[in-house]
């Protein structure tokens, strides 16, 4: 199979290239992606001297270049996106750009190419907060901020293509992924990193916000399996069942660091913040996918990795910039 990546130099992108390069032996790379600041050549250095793996780096809204690539590919992953809730509210057009126009753009080349499969990369955020319950593939898009209502837009763009066009378009969601190669901005990494240097962690408001945590390498587990066995015009969530709260989810990494809730500072509260999501993944389950590990486990795994890797993340965060209401 000869497969075009968008995105792939992102964090879950990153991993699903090296899963499918370790899993298939007669698959084929290539991995579309602009680099903007968390798009990262090296989360793929142990792959590039692989002759089934080629970089190029390009935007998806730049037409010419999508069709090109994706004529000559069999199927499409689409990773690419701006994925940082905060730096949506302050940088709303960006997202916009990539999670809309550049989803019809690259939607627009695989159909003129015929791809045999389209899978449009989402994310659990469209359905909004969840104040109890699990949210369902069918379930009406409450999207509440930029973010997500611009991914919800990519969705439904890919949706349509199928209906329209009938083209073997399918949609994952995800619940939050942590794992190696994430950007620190996010929560996981940015509160292993700080603790590391010394720092405390930043938590929004009462910390009482509930979240549902995927290791990536399960999650990209089941992206593979969508790609294979989805059917053609179908949502399929992928959940992880670890609902924690964000103040229980730091109590768990500073337990794994030693550290305890002195290390925590209490900061404002993100603008509209989501209470709470929760994904039902039965539908994915019912194709054979199961999470292949418990949380506290994954959680040692990433933050050993982060323990060991300073010299890949310590770039990245003295870099970064820090986004504060």
């Amino acid at each position: 199979m000869r497969l075009l990546v968008t995105g792939g130099c992102g964090f879950i992108g990153s991993n699903f290239i090296r899963l499918v390069l370790e899993k298939y032996k007669d698959v084929r790379v290539v991995n579309l992606d602009k680099l903007t600041y968390c798009g990262n050549p090296d989360n793929l250095r142990d792959v590039s001297s692989d002759i089934r793996y080629s970089f190029v780096k390009g935007d998806i809204c730049d037409s010419g270049l999508a069709e090109d690539l994706a004529g000559e590919a069999d199927a499409v992953v689409n990773f690419a996106a701006e994925t940082h809730v905060d730096r949506s509210i302050k940088y709303p057009d960006d997202f916009m750009m990539t999670n809309v126009m550049g989803v019809k753009v690259l939607l627009e080349a695989a159909r003129k190419a015929g791809v045999s499969r389209f899978v449009q990369i989402g994310t659990d955020e469209v359905y909004g907060s969840v104040p109890e319950g699990l949210s369902k593939e069918d379930d009406l898009l409450r999207p509440n901020s930029p973010y997500s209502a611009t991914k919800a837009a990519g969705d439904m763009l890919a949706l349509s293509y199928f209906t329209t066009y009938g083209m073997p378009v399918v949609v994952v969601r995800s619940s939050n992924n942590f794992g190696p190669y994430q950007f620190p901005e996010k929560v996981i990494p940015l509160f292993i990193t700080n603790l590391l240097r010394g720092r405390k962690v930043p938590l929004y408001g009462d910390g009482a916000n509930v979240r549902d945590w995927l290791y990536v390498e399960d999650n990209c587990e089941g992206i593979d399996l969508v790609l294979r066995d989805g059917k053609p015009g179908q949502i399929y969530n992928i959940g992880g069942g670890n609902h924690l709260s964000n103040l229980k989810l730091t109590t768990k990494i500073l337990s794994e660091m030693g550290k305890d809730e002195k290390s925590i500072e209490y900061v404002n509260d993100r603008p509209g913040h989501d209470r709470r999501y929760a994904l039902d993944w039965t539908k994915i389950k019912a194709l054979g996918w199961e999470p292949s590990a418990g949380f506290e486990e994954n959680l040692k795994r990433t933050v050993d990795w982060y323990r060991d890797n300073e010299p890949w993340w310590a770039p990245l965060k003295d870099g970064a910039e820090i986004i504060e209401w």
